[in-house]
């Protein structure tokens, strides 16, 4: 592989791992091995307790983050229904409860219909959007009041795929880019008439690149060990291999 002249690399995200984390250990380790620093990015954030993609792109290949990043994305959750926390997701306590027992299957498949299609959206407080400069979540973890306006997102699909009332279910989701999947589990509580967070969360796919597709950080670290330095960092590797 010819980092410098830019590859895009997908990796399996773990669960607590930070997609800047990630950026940071690629980045030492392609370092230590080309003999020189070397730029990489990634293609889109992941939130620390959820897993799957994430897209990482070095040297040249940094131009296309925008591109990637603009990618339809693919996510399994699973979904606690009746409880609330600050975050819509496991890095907060539950914070509120709420009844479930008038909470039916064809009742949820009838909520999750109505976020198909272009939709108006609010992100959580505790996200990485910014008001005047600063994150929103850095303002939230300093307990001041945050107010994010809509924006407009596209569901191309969701669907159940597992229902374990009262209070579980499992979703798909097919989205576009700048789509909160903790935003929407606080929003299908609602629409129960009722309340709902995260239990957990995996991006399965983003534009063409699907977890199949995902190395860990350990088997590109056993791989990247095992390839032979250029007698120049900046020489071309033409036989790229086909599998990590």
């Amino acid at each position: 592989m010819d980092f410098f002249e830019g590859e895009v690399l997908a990796f399996d995200k773990p669960y607590e791992w930070t997609s800047f984390g990630i950026v940071a250990k690629v980045r030492w380790l392609l370092t230590q091995h080309l003999g020189r620093k070397i730029k990489v990015g990634h293609a889109g954030t992941l939130d620390p307790l959820a897993t799957g993609i994430v897209l990482l792109c070095t040297g040249k290949a940094t131009k296309r983050i925008e591109e990637l990043q603009a990618g339809e994305k693919e996510y399994t959750a699973t979904l606690r229904l009746g409880a609330t926390t600050a975050s819509f997701d496991l890095e907060h306590p539950v914070d509120a409860t709420y009844p479930t027992d008038h909470i039916t299957e064809d009742a949820v498949r009838q909520a999750l219909r109505r976020f198909e299609g272009d939709i108006e959206q609010v992100p959580p407080a505790f996200s990485a959007c910014k008001i005047e400069g600063r994150r929103a979540y850095a303002l939230a973890r300093k307990g001041k009041d945050v107010s994010l306006s809509a924006k407009p997102i596209h569901i191309a699909a969701i669907e159940l795929t597992g229902c374990r009332l009262p209070d579980e279910i499992d979703i798909r989701v097919v989205c576009s880019k700048g789509t909160y999947i903790r935003a929407l589990a606080r929003d299908i509580g609602q629409a129960l008439g009722s309340g709902a967070h995260l239990m957990a969360l995996r991006r399965t796919r983003v534009g063409d690149y699907r977890i199949a597709d995902c190395m860990t950080l350990e088997s590109f670290e056993q791989w990247l060990a095992a390839q032979p330095v250029a007698t120049t960092s900046l020489q071309t590797n033409t036989n790229k291999p086909t599998q990590i």
